[in-house]
């Protein structure tokens, strides 16, 4: 079964486009959405969050803003959190690459936002990187609410550079040209994809 890596910097399209291979069969999993789940009222990281951040929880789960905030005071918080969270994450990334590995999947396709920067490269057969012009990226993101320039260039200062990021990836889709040609790009990797998965290259 081939292990896929999507990855790309903030605002190039990633999720959309993990979105377009779960549409074309290839199971999905989302880093973010697995945090999310960790996250909500029950969530596995909720009380390890609660001890570590006092005060961080609640009915709701974890509370993003009051986390945010001890982050702030704490400068170990980072480390501390992700000690909790990585954790927790590569159990149920496991479980997932398990169960489709039994139902007999050809390929799944990991969504990781910080795939280079986590060093997590050798971890997968195939790597995709989504990209676009700058201008095209910085557009998309100072669009969503709450954004500034200079969140947004704290953001990429933390994130390896997108022309690194193609240059390491064995497929690259451009999502400047639309939805349309995008899901064909999806469609074009799969379809180089299949054949070597289905020749026993597993």
């Amino acid at each position: 079964m081939k292990l896929i890596g999507l990855t790309g910097s903030i605002g190039m399209g990633k999720s959309t486009t993990a979105n377009m291979f779960a549409e074309e069969g290839v199971p999905v999993f989302d880093a973010d959405a697995a945090v999310h789940a960790l996250y909500a009222p029950g969530g596995d990281a909720v009380a390890e969050i609660e001890a570590a951040f006092p005060g961080t929880t609640g009915s709701q789960g974890v509370d993003r803003t009051r986390l945010s905030e001890a982050l702030a005071r704490d400068p170990a918080g980072f480390e501390k959190l992700e000690a909790i969270v990585h954790p927790l994450v590569a159990a149920a990334r496991e479980s997932f690459i398990e169960e489709a590995r039994a139902a007999g999947c050809w390929a799944v396709l990991l969504d990781i936002p910080l795939l280079f920067e986590s060093g997590r490269e050798d971890a997968f057969d195939v790597l995709v990187v989504v990209s676009a012009p700058e201008d095209v990226q910085r557009e998309r993101v100072l669009a969503r609410p709450g954004m500034t320039v200079e969140k947004f260039e704290a953001i990429k200062a933390r994130q390896t550079p997108d022309h690194e990021k193609r240059t390491r990836a064995d497929f690259v889709v451009d999502s400047s040209k639309g939805l349309a040609d995008a899901r064909e790009q999806v469609k074009r990797i799969i379809a180089v994809l299949r054949p070597a998965a289905n020749d026993g290259m597993n």
